[in-house]
């Protein structure tokens, strides 16, 4: 197929030929991988600038994303890559096979750095979702930290630069300049920008921006950073989101009340459901608010048949047109199926390529999806325009990866809607209160440092 970029995308492709270091901000469905590889392959073959490339992607990213688009694209034809996946053998005979690109999964980052026994020996590294670089900690952090500097060219991808926060960038910007920005070392930058926040002692829980330091962030990165929201640049039909709210009765919202206050609620016989620690807590209630929740002993404890019924009335009321229903939870899985076999709706889990492909010819009328999963790199914005969240995220990241996998270019529909199905009184109020305070945090980000692209693409 013959390419044919946008402006922002020419833009962006000289950005990252004129920039060895880039942070290339894009919003979900912009092309990004598209942009990259036609960079590559001019810095290759036109300037003579690198001639080995790693990328470094989740998982499905790395085992079909890129491979597809240069399969796709008649100018990519000729670049040759190498699937560094599997088990180790087919790793290491991927490591040594002659070829311009590389590709690897996140998981295997220290693998190839640290036991291969293979030099590290790439002038070009491809960071696919550089979020995934925002824990300091990270062995996969640690592991390239100690071949950066053999690395001449690095370009960090991303939709979702700061989904937790301004702290995040820090290991996200070090990985790629090495702390010239930010700093090198966590304690300077908490003390440049941060305030402890929330405390117990000396123990600090959180931080709170400094005055001003929010400007001052974004000042210093921005010499190495391009931003682009989609809806600058590209005809993207309406978003609509939409609560559909459920309510649960007098003794459900007691027998949650107890949860939450007492962190025990009394089961069958002997069992009960316990929560340790806040975070346990949070992941009993965000289940008690979809219907059911694990015993201490795993088994299923059923609470109501709220969202399911919404559900029921959500997929009636498109009268056949497919529907994306976005899950959390195994026994919310477990619980949906079984209602739409009583129905007898047509549905498919959208976990194998067959099962994508079906959705995207319309031959699914709903789409069961995980998005841990289903976040990243999945194009299934030909099948149908609605997506129904029956469990929610608290992570900012799989969200709006999630919904991008409808809302993107090569949409044909005029709007695409997001229905949250939220229990009334519970926790799922809060993620959505959370998730709307993270995305002002990162839209302060990507506004701060977007490029003013002129129509010429210069």
């Amino acid at each position: 197929m013959k390419y044919r970029p946008h402006d922002y995308q020419k833009y962006a492709i000289e950005y990252i030929k004129e920039h060895p270091i880039a942070a290339v901000i894009l919003a979900m469905g912009m092309g990004k991988t598209s942009i990259t590889l036609t960079a590559i392959e001019e810095l290759m073959y036109d300037s003579f600038e690198i001639s080995k490339v790693l990328i470094i992607a989740p998982l499905r990213v790395a085992s079909t994303v890129w491979s597809d688009e240069i399969e796709q694209w008649e100018h990519l034809n000729h670049l040759t890559y190498s699937k560094i996946l599997g088990t180790e053998k087919e790793r290491l005979a991927a490591v040594k096979k002659k070829a311009d690109i590389y590709l690897i999964n996140r998981e295997n980052l220290q693998w190839l750095i640290e036991k291969s026994g293979v030099p590290f020996d790439y002038d070009m590294v491809v960071i696919d979702e550089l979020s995934s670089f925002k824990s300091w900690s990270s062995k996969r952090f640690k592991a390239f930290m100690k071949v950066r500097p053999r690395v001449k060219r690095i370009v960090g991808l991303t939709g979702t630069p700061s989904s937790n926060g301004l702290m995040d960038l820090f290991a996200e910007f070090k990985v790629l300049d090495m702390g010239e920005r930010l700093g090198r070392f966590i304690t300077q930058y908490r003390i440049n920008y941060f305030r402890p926040d929330k405390m117990n002692g000396q123990i600090v829980y959180s931080y709170k921006l400094l005055p001003g330091a929010e400007e001052r962030i974004y000042e210093k990165i921005s010499d190495i950073t391009i931003s682009m929201k989609a809806m600058d640049h590209l005809q993207m039909p309406e978003l609509i989101n939409t609560r559909y709210p459920v309510y649960m009765d007098e003794k459900e919202e007691q027998d949650y009340e107890n949860m939450k206050n007492d962190l025990v609620l009394p089961y069958l016989g002997d069992d009960e459901i316990t929560a340790a620690n806040a975070a346990a807590l949070s992941g009993k209630l965000c289940q008690m608010a979809n219907g059911a929740v694990y015993t201490d002993s795993k088994e299923v404890c059923h609470i109501h048949d709220r969202k399911l019924d919404a559900l029921e009335d959500i997929i009636e009321a498109a009268n056949g047109n497919p529907i994306l229903v976005a899950y959390w939870y195994q026994h919310d899985l477990e619980r949906i199926v079984e209602r739409l076999r009583k129905l007898k709706v047509n549905h498919e889990r959208l976990t194998t390529e067959e099962s994508i492909r079906k959705w995207n010819k319309s031959e699914i009328t709903v789409g069961l999806i995980h998005p841990a999963s289903a976040g990243h790199g999945l194009n299934l914005q030909k099948g149908g325009s609605t997506l129904v969240w029956f469990g929610l995220t608290w992570s900012l990241e799989l969200y709006q990866q999630t919904v991008a996998r409808l809302w993107r270019q090569g949409q044909t529909a005029d709007t695409v809607v997001i229905q949250h199905i939220v229990t009334e009184g519970t926790i799922d109020e809060r993620i959505l209160k959370a998730l709307s305070e993270k995305d002002g945090t990162q839209s302060a980000l990507i506004d701060a440092v977007r490029a003013e692209v002129r129509k010429d693409g210069r």
